[in-house]
């Protein structure tokens, strides 16, 4: 007889690591994380390539990508609460994971720190203002290809 044939279900209530049932809750605890490491992957690899490929430097690739990401943003977040569509999972790898890491605050404050005063703040008000302008861009259009009476 194996381990697990003598096992009545009541064993695998009992809390024993080894049983399905807290594997199964284990991997349910696991599953979110791995979700946001995949998409926080994919994001920061893209956020690198947009940096990358643009003339001018990582200046203008972290205000590309930090507008963008706001636009992205703003139509995930709008486009789960109008047509609740977007289940939990999708929000925890487009959101928390993709845009979470394809945007980077910590890049703009670093050359924002590193600016002479002028440019400073010509480069905060760029991406605070055109961030804004972004996400209420993508929020207007989700609701320009929303269905009629949907409102939010």
């Amino acid at each position: 007889m194996s381990e697990t044939e003598g096992r009545s279900s009541a064993d695998d209530e009992s809390g024993d690591g080894a049983t399905a049932t807290s594997r199964v809750r284990a991997l349910g605890r696991v599953k979110p994380l791995l979700l946001v490491a995949v998409g926080g992957f994919a994001g920061a690899t893209l956020r690198h390539a947009v940096a990358g490929a643009l003339p001018g430097g990582f200046l203008w690739g972290t205000l590309a990508v930090n507008v963008a990401g706001s636009f992205a943003l703003g139509v995930l977040l709008f486009e789960a609460k109008v047509a609740g569509r977007l289940g939990a999972e999708t929000r925890l790898v487009l959101g928390t994971g993709f845009l979470s890491s394809f945007t980077t605050y910590s890049t703009f404050a670093l050359q924002t720190a590193a600016l002479s005063p002028g440019w400073a703040v010509v480069n905060v008000g760029a991406n605070y203002a055109l961030g804004f302008l972004a996400a209420v861009a993508g929020r207007i259009a989700v609701r320009s290809l929303a269905a009629p009476g949907v409102t939010g």
